[in-house]
């Protein structure tokens, strides 16, 4: 497992150093070539996470090493099922470089062990945290999107047909793929969250207990909860949306590392 661990880090970082030669060059084979070892590396990674959940009976979540790694093989998996509909090529030199950067903080962290319920080692926890680690990484993505998107805007707005504006797509799509990632994540959260409140009714006896971490957890999905029922009801589109999808991950990622490090 730690020489296939190995090699993703190393695919992973060959595809991040290729997506970035295919943003400065555009040159098409670059980019197939950066999409291959992309893949590859995934395909490593997934043999990682899959001996980690046979070893161990669940799905490798216990501590941060575990965890982000998980998420970087989840934010890779989300990017390679967009990239079948979408084939937004330039999206690859985010998203390879945030599954590079997880793989690697993974790689030094500590593994201490915790002991797990043996009530959660089975299909309930795979549901629940499966769904919350693929809901985050598509919003993830989305995060990634609105960036991309401000950035876009703002090089039509100046008027500078520059370096970002040549090898950004349209707003349209950005906007389409930001919303994709919406409709796909927040009913993974939901039910990440749905599914939390019921294992602290079970271990604790409680639904609810006002921790720092709960709370946040609760503001997230509602930021989340208002920007999806805007974009459904109001019609939001465009920089509003963006703005909003890039508070509510950096509301998601403090969240995330709160329960670690809180």
């Amino acid at each position: 497992m730690n020489l296939l661990f190995a090699l993703t880090m190393v695919f992973y970082v060959a595809s991040s150093l290729g997506y970035q030669g295919y943003v400065l060059f555009q040159r098409r084979p670059v980019y197939r070539v950066a999409s291959i070892i992309l893949w590859v590396g995934f395909l490593c990674h997934t043999g990682v996470i899959a001996l980690q959940y046979f070893e161990d009976g669940h799905i490798p979540v216990q501590n941060l090493h575990e965890t982000l790694s998980t998420f970087g093989w989840a934010v890779v998996c989300v990017f390679l099922i967009l990239q079948i509909k979408f084939h937004l090529m330039v999206l690859g030199a985010l998203v390879a470089p945030l599954a590079t950067l997880s793989v690697i903080i993974a790689s030094i962290l500590p593994k201490p062990l915790v002991e797990l319920d043996p009530l959660f080692k089975g299909l309930w926890r795979t549901f629940h945290i499966g769904t919350l680690i693929v809901g985050n990484a598509a919003l993830a993505i989305a995060f990634l999107l609105g960036i991309l998107y401000l950035v876009q805007e703002k090089a039509i707005k100046d008027k500078k047909r520059g370096f970002f504006f040549q090898r950004l797509p349209s707003l349209n799509l950005l906007d389409s793929m930001g919303y994709s990632c919406l409709i796909a994540g927040f009913p993974m959260l939901t039910f990440g969250l749905v599914t939390g409140v019921i294992y602290a009714q079970m271990v604790h006896g409680r639904f609810w207990s006002w921790d720092p971490k709960e709370i946040f957890a609760g503001i997230t999905w509602l930021v989340y909860a208002v920007l999806l029922h805007e974009r459904l009801a109001v019609g939001w589109q465009g920089r509003r949306a963006a703005i909003m999808t890039i508070a509510g991950f950096l509301i998601l990622l403090f969240t995330f590392f709160l329960r670690f490090l809180g």
